[in-house]
């Protein structure tokens, strides 16, 4: 049975926590492959051409609105391969990697391929390509990847060893994650091949924004720029939607449509910290036999050590009970989007625990990275976080805000703190939205 989903926000343990759980989150969205992607191929179960009949977007219609609004949002989700914590993470181990370091000093390329793989088995980039006196020492990775990030190895005195390309976009994690968090099709093309995606798109050369049809279906698409690995080739994204399902999202202007779709998405990511991926989380917790014990025991300091070790593994706070008796209870303050769900031992329940993958801070970055809002939570009237600074003052709950020169449009939805309570969330979302 999948466990309840109720949500709230919690403050890791330290800025470094916190980072990694924001990083972590954007798989939250039903995104099946954030850093280490998912391959490139196409998956095209229907084996249909999509009919040439493709035509220019027609300005101010809500479907190109819509998919005007949801395109800023899937260009802010490639950037984070261009430019970002993901990628600083991903940078500062490279350099700071003393056995890949030694390995091109050395002219290893055994020992160099080696250092590469275990930097990618910590998810943090999905290829790595070493060059070592003009030629390619080593490289390891995924086949299909975008973003290429370069940069110099150096010696311990700072003398340049060697250069690198690292990427952290594979083809098929930046398609999973557009996907999702736009609730649609992304699409890769290089020239006027497709080479990643849901199915191929028609050949010849497309407008950047317009309609298609496929098996009878119409869509909207818009597309921009970006690069592939290793050496920069250009292609280009495409982000497609079904007609029919921009229709919920239409409002009586522009203005409105773009507010509803990104509104949308904002909760979107929410409903992602209580979603699919905190059922690995959830497992975990349920099959830890120090857990168990513990708890069986009703020991309670044996119970704390085993939850601080499962904590920071992308859990933020973990709360466990038995017998209507709190044992533990670890983790940051302020925490959304709890997780109930039961422990049991030998076919029998033996108590009960809740968790959380994310934090006020982490949803925060989340929201102003991957969708440029401003974001103020609150738990009755207390501000829990704001990215207006400290005192904010009276910030509306819906309608108009002008603040500090520039026009937002205001959406607040209900969320949940930990372990239980209402947790208000109003996203600010700037008018006009780029």
């Amino acid at each position: 049975m999948v466990p309840r989903v109720r949500t709230r926000l919690t403050r890791g343990p330290s800025t470094l926590g916190r980072v990694a759980i924001a990083l972590a989150a954007v798989a939250a969205l039903g995104l099946l492959a954030a850093f280490a992607g998912c391959g490139s191929g196409l998956r095209d179960s229907t084996g249909e051409e999509a009919q040439a009949d493709v035509e220019p977007a027609t300005p101010g219609s809500c479907a190109s609105t819509v998919l005007d609004a949801l395109g800023h949002v899937a260009v802010r989700v490639y950037r984070e391969g261009v430019a970002s914590e993901r990628t600083a993470s991903a940078l500062h181990m490279i350099r700071g990697s003393t056995a890949l370091r030694r390995a091109v000093e050395e002219g290893d390329a055994r020992g160099a391929l080696a250092a590469e793989r275990a930097l990618l088995a910590t998810g943090h980039m999905t290829n790595l390509r070493v060059m070592h006196a003009g030629t390619v020492l080593a490289e390891a990775g995924r086949e299909g990847a975008l973003t290429p990030l370069r940069g110099t190895l150096r010696d311990a005195s700072g003398a340049p060893l060697g250069g690198f390309v690292a990427s952290v976009w594979a083809n098929g994690g930046l398609v999973a994650e557009t996907s999702g968090i736009a609730e649609g099709t992304a699409v890769l093309r290089a020239g006027e091949s497709t080479v990643a995606g849901t199915f191929p798109l028609p050949p010849g050369k497309l407008p950047a924004q317009g309609t298609l049809t496929r098996g009878g279906v119409a869509y909207q698409y818009t597309s921009f720029p970006g690069t592939a690995y290793p050496g920069g080739d250009p292609l280009r994204i495409y982000l497609l939607r079904s007609v029919g399902s921009t229709a919920p999202l239409c409002g009586a202007s522009d203005a409105d449509t773009t507010v509803n779709t990104i509104s949308h998405v904002a909760h979107l990511i929410y409903e992602g910290e209580a979603g699919r991926r905190t059922l690995e989380q959830i497992h975990r917790v349920q099959r830890n036999r120090p857990l168990l014990s513990a708890v069986a025991h009703r020991d309670a300091a044996a119970t704390r050590r085993a939850v601080e070790a499962l904590l920071h593994q992308h859990i933020v706070r973990l709360r466990v009970s038995a017998g209507g008796r709190l044992l533990s209870d670890v983790g940051g303050p302020w925490v959304l989007a709890p997780v109930h769900a039961p422990l049991r031992l030998g076919g029998r329940t033996i108590g009960s625990f809740v968790l959380s993958i994310q934090d006020d801070e982490g949803y925060k970055r989340l929201a102003a990275r991957l969708v440029g809002l401003d974001v103020v939570m609150y738990t009755g009237s207390r501000l829990v976080k704001s990215t207006l600074g400290p005192s904010p003052g009276a910030i509306p709950t819906s309608g108009k805000l002008r603040l500090r020169g520039r026009t937002y449009r205001l959406f607040t939805f209900k969320a949940e703190a930990f372990p239980s309570g209402p947790l208000r969330i109003t996203v600010l979302i700037p008018i006009p939205y780029s």
